[in-house]
């Protein structure tokens, strides 16, 4: 029987102020923290397994969420690698005989998912294996929802719109940053209207996350770099957001440190797997802090960008971050400093937005670094797209949570900045 996953109820998500406020002072209860002003959490995260040689772990984790014809979920790039060579034996040594997909390309589209469902039902597959990049897990979600509830991928954007159960998912991220494998986020790209549409809930959080540094070594360059600077932002937009809460803000804070003391090394070092290790930690820990206190203005335009030009998403969060902390300073300045001191910025006694704008500049010079350009014009976008990306933008889901107020000008403004 699908489910909801370990401790799912069909109406549970991560809190949004479109609906309730994680933090919003109740009183007091049994299961509550207690006291005045007390609060109710829920912490969205799968079964983790994390370490190097954790993809031998894979067969077992098929068998206990049920599998007999796992579908296999991946991109052309990892098969090339030969990680999808090193999964499929683990797999069938435990009797089950997997299938597998491979059609899936950078943002993956709607067209994509539905044949990807087609699939799935034409072989009989039952648990949904991902191995790869976000998009290989964004595709599997949406094979996922499809399984459970049919129709169109595209009707399920926004919050809460996936009702029935669906099949149960298991993760294999070869990348360090998008957070997919941990995350209640699917991105799917409409083809017909050029945008990324977000689909939310706790539905999609996966059942079991496997974690391994070593699939990390095969990246190439730009995907190394791209998706390091996509955990930054899911580390920086989650701490600061309207949901954010102590359980993730301990998880955004450390990724924001391992972020900026080992993508550097990861790009000069590719096989040491020592940085390879902080990075998966990192990018798994910025995606159960994202999951849980949703993001904010970065990813609201980046997923626009996205949509589109199809450019790399880290690359477009990358130019966009600094920009946007300067803009929400100026609402949250504290919330700055904590976040500048994990990049290890001198900030003590440094007031929020001075703080803000070192952060700013520390984000920029990482993006530098890893070879990423200063302006949205080196990807394709030009001034006549900046009122399009602008209006789509306020439909985005991650923009309610962002801490300052944001309207079309004050977008229209940021990309003109990131330009």
């Amino acid at each position: 029987m699908w489910g909801y996953g370990c401790g799912m109820s069909p109406s549970g998500t991560a809190s949004t102020t479109t609906e309730h406020d994680a933090r919003a002072p109740v009183s007091h209860a049994p299961g509550s923290l207690g006291g005045d002003g007390a609060f109710l959490l829920k912490f969205h995260a799968p079964e983790i397994l994390f370490g190097t040689g954790s993809l031998a772990e894979a067969g077992h984790a098929a068998v206990r969420l049920g599998a007999r014809r796992p579908f296999v979920v991946t991109d052309p790039g990892i098969v090339e690698a030969g990680w999808v060579d090193e999964l499929l034996p683990l797999l069938r040594v435990e009797g089950l005989r997997p299938s597998v997909w491979t059609s899936v390309t950078p943002n993956p589209k709607d067209h994509e998912i539905a044949a990807a469902y087609e699939r799935y039902l034409e072989v009989g597959g039952d648990v949904i294996i991902a191995i790869g990049g976000g998009s290989c897990a964004d595709a599997a979600k949406g094979v996922a929802v499809l399984a459970g509830n049919g129709g169109d991928i595209r009707d399920y954007a926004g919050i809460d719109r996936v009702d029935a159960p669906i099949p149960p998912m298991l993760m294999i991220p070869t990348t360090s940053g998008t957070g997919a494998d941990v995350s209640q986020f699917c991105i799917v790209t409409d083809t017909e209207r050029r945008v990324k549409l977000t689909i939310m809930g706790r539905a999609l959080v996966p059942d079991i996350s496997i974690t391994d540094p070593r699939l990390l070594t095969t990246m190439p360059e730009q995907l190394n770099a791209a998706t390091g600077l996509d955990a930054l932002t899911h580390a920086v937009e989650s701490y600061v957001s309207r949901a954010h809460n102590p359980l993730a803000d301990g998880q955004a804070l450390s990724a924001v440190g391992l972020v900026c003391s080992h993508l550097r090394s990861t790009m000069t070092r590719p096989q040491d797997l020592d940085p390879r290790g902080k990075m998966a930690q990192a990018s798994l820990q910025a995606g159960m802090a994202f999951t849980n206190a949703i993001l904010g203005a970065t990813h609201a335009m980046s997923h626009q960008v996205g949509g589109l030009l199809d450019a790399p998403h880290g690359v477009i969060n990358g130019v966009l971050l600094p920009h946007v902390i300067r803009y929400n300073a100026r609402a949250t300045p504290d919330r700055f400093v904590g976040l500048a001191r994990s990049a290890g910025l001198a900030v003590e006694g440094v007031p929020g937005e001075e703080a803000a704008e070192l952060l700013a500049d520390h984000v920029r010079e990482l993006a530098d670094d890893v070879g990423v350009p200063r302006g949205l014009r080196h990807l394709g976008v030009s001034e006549s797209d900046i009122e399009s990306l602008s209006a789509t933008t306020l439909q985005d889901a991650c923009l309610t949570t962002n801490p300052r107020e944001a309207d079309q000008d004050d977008i229209r403004a940021l990309f003109r900045d990131a330009l």
